[in-house]
C-alpha cells in the first residue's frame, strides 16, 4: 500500500486513527489499570506474600516504560501498523500463556514481561501516529485517544469481576487475551503516512543515485521524520531535559493514588460496595478531565506547558485535601477532584512533548522519555508503601505523592521561562529587519540637507 500525504489531514481519515488509538489505550493501559482485580486470586492460588504477588503489575509497569524505546525504533525502522499489530499478539500470548499458571515465576514471565511488552508496543506506536495524523488539532486528538483508557476502565472493572467469578482467574486472563487481539484489528485501520515510515525514504534512496548525497540529505531535512532509529542527542536539549526529569517526578506520584485510594477507603470503614463505585467515579471524571482539557487547548488560547503547569498545581492541591476525608461523600468529592485534573493532565503532556521537541524527533522522543520516566514509576509506588509502613497511615501515601509533584512543577515553570525567552530573541533577531524599512529614507534626507548646508558654507 502506498504511503499517503506528506502534511497532516488534521481530521479525514486521522478520525479512523483516533477511534483505533482509543480502543488500544482501552485494551492496554485500561487492563494494566483493572489488573489489581486479579491481586488477591493469585494470591490465595500460589499462597504467596502480598510484596511477592505485586512483582507481577511492578514488571508490567516497568516493561511497558522500557519497552517504549524500542518501539519507537521499530516505529521509525518499519511502521506504526507493523508495531500495534506485534503488540496485540504479545499481549494476547501474555494473557494466554499466563492462564496455565504453573507458578509466580511463570506469571512475572507472561502476565508481567509479555504482557507489558505487548501494552508497550501498542500504546507508543498508537499515541504517536495520532500526533502524526494531527498538527492544528494535536491535542483534542491526543485527548480523544487517551480517554479510550478512562471509557474501558470504567465497564472492565465489573466486567473482570464477572469473569472471574463465572470462569475463574485463569479462564478470566485467557478471555481477556482473546479482547486483546482487537489490537491487532485497531493496528491494520492504522494506515501509515509518507512522513511516518522509512518505506518512502528507502524508496528515495534507491532512485537516488550513489554518489549524490546532497539530494539524500535534501530529502532527510524536508521529510517531518528525522530519519533515525534512536535520537540520544535529544539529551543536549534543555527543554527535554527539563520535561523529562518533570516526567520522573510526576510518574513517581501517579501511581500512587489509585493503589492506595481503596485501602484508605477500608480504613475509613467505608463499605466495600461503596469503596468500589469511588473507581467507578475517578474514570468518570478522568474520561470528562481528558476531553474537556482537549478540546480548550485546541482552542489554542493558552501555551499547552502552561495549561500542563496550571493541571499538575490542581492535583497536587487535591492529592493533599485528599487525606482530609474523613466519610464516602468527602472521599468520593476528592477522588473526583483528582480524577478531573488527573484525566486534563494526561490530554496535554504528549502535546506539549512534541511542543518541545518538534515533529521531526517526537518519534525517537516519546521512546527515550517513557525510557526515562520509567525509573519515577517504577520507585513510586514502592516509596509510598514504604512511607506507609513507616508512618502507620495510608494518608502519608498522598502527602508524598502531592510533594513530588510539586517539585515537578518548578521544572515545568523553568521550561516555560526557556521557551518564552528564545521567543523573545527570535522576535528581537527579526524586529530590526521589519523596522528598519521606514528609516533609510528619513537618513538621507537628512544627509542631503547636511550636504546643502556644507555647499551654502563653501559658497
Amino acid at each position: 500500500m502506498q504511503a499517503k500525504d506528506r502534511n497532516p489531514p488534521d481530521g479525514g481519515y486521522g478520525w479512523v486513527v483516533v477511534v483505533s488509538a482509543f480502543v488500544v489505550m482501552g485494551l492496554t493501559a485500561a487492563v494494566l489499570k483493572t489488573f489489581g482485580l486479579f491481586f488477591v486470586e493469585i494470591q490465595q492460588h500460589f499462597d504467596e506474600l502480598a510484596s511477592t504477588t505485586s512483582w507481577i503489575t511492578s514488571v508490567t509497569i516497568a516493561i511497558f516504560h522500557l519497552g517504549a524505546p524500542v518501539a519507537s525504533s521499530l516505529c521509525v525502522r518499519y511502521t506504526h501498523r507493523a508495531v500495534v499489530i506485534t503488540g496485540g499478539l504479545l499481549a494476547f500470548s501474555g494473557m494466554a500463556l499466563g492462564f496455565l499458571g504453573l507458578n509466580i515465576v511463570w506469571m512475572y514471565a507472561t502476565t508481567g514481561f509479555l504482557q507489558g511488552l505487548g501494552i508497550s508496543f501498542s500504546w507508543t506506536p498508537a499515541i504517536s501516529i495520532v500526533s502524526h495524523y494531527f498538527s492544528k488539532k494535536r491535542a483534542l486528538a491526543n485527548a480523544i485517544a487517551s480517554a479510550g483508557e478512562c471509557a474501558f476502565a470504567f465497564t472492565f472493572g465489573p466486567f473482570f469481576q464477572w469473569l472471574i467469578s463465572q470462569y475463574g482467574w485463569k479462564g478470566a486472563l485467557l478471555i481477556i487475551g482473546g479482547i486483546q487481539l482487537n489490537i491487532c484489528v485497531c493496528g491494520v485501520l492504522m494506515r501509515p503516512l509518507a512522513n511516518s515510515c522509512l518505506l518512502e525514504a528507502r524508496r528515495s534512496e534507491t532512485e537516488t543515485p550513489l554518489g549524490n548525497s546532497a539530494s539524500r540529505t535534501d530529502m532527510e531535512e524536508k521529510s517531518p521524520i528525522t530519519q533515525r532509529t534512536f535520537n540520544w542527542m535529544l539529551m543536549r536539549r534543555p527543554e527535554f531535559v527539563l520535561y523529562a526529569i518533570f516526567g520522573i517526578l510526576a510518574a513517581m506520584s501517579f501511581f500512587v493514588p489509585p493503589l492506595f485510594l481503596v485501602p484508605l477507603s477500608y480504613s475509613l470503614g467505608i463499605d466495600e460496595s461503596w469503596t468500589a463505585s469511588l473507581l467507578s467515579i475517578l474514570a468518570m471524571v478522568d474520561f470528562a478531565g481528558r476531553l474537556l482539557c482537549g478540546w480548550y487547548a485546541n482552542l489554542h488560547m493558552t501555551k499547552t506547558v502552561h495549561l500542563l503547569t496550571m493541571t499538575i498545581t490542581l492535583i497536587s492541591t487535591s492529592l493533599m485535601l485528599l487525606p482530609l476525608a474523613n466519610s464516602y461523600l468527602s472521599l468520593a468529592i476528592f477522588t473526583g477532584f483528582y480524577g478531573f485534573f488527573f484525566g486534563t493532565t494526561v490530554a496535554v503532556h504528549i502535546t506539549v512533548l512534541a511542543d518541545v521537541v518538534g515533529m521531526p524527533d517526537f518519534d525517537s522522543a516519546l521512546g527515550l522519555f517513557m525510557l526515562i520516566r520509567s525509573t519515577g514509576g517504577f520507585v513510586g509506588p514502592p516509596l509510598a508503601g514504604l512511607i506507609v509502613d513507616m508512618a502507620g497511615d495510608y494518608r502519608a501515601s498522598f502527602y508524598m505523592a502531592a510533594a513530588t509533584l510539586v517539585l515537578s512543577t518548578g521544572f515545568l515553570v523553568t521550561l516555560g521561562q526557556l521557551q518564552q525567552r528564545k521567543e523573545r530573541g527570535s522576535r528581537s533577531k527579526t524586529k530590526p529587519e521589519k523596522s528598519a524599512l521606514p528609516y533609510p529614507s528619513l537618513h538621507l534626507l537628512k544627509l542631503q540637507n547636511r550636504r546643502y548646508r556644507e555647499h551654502d558654507v563653501v559658497v
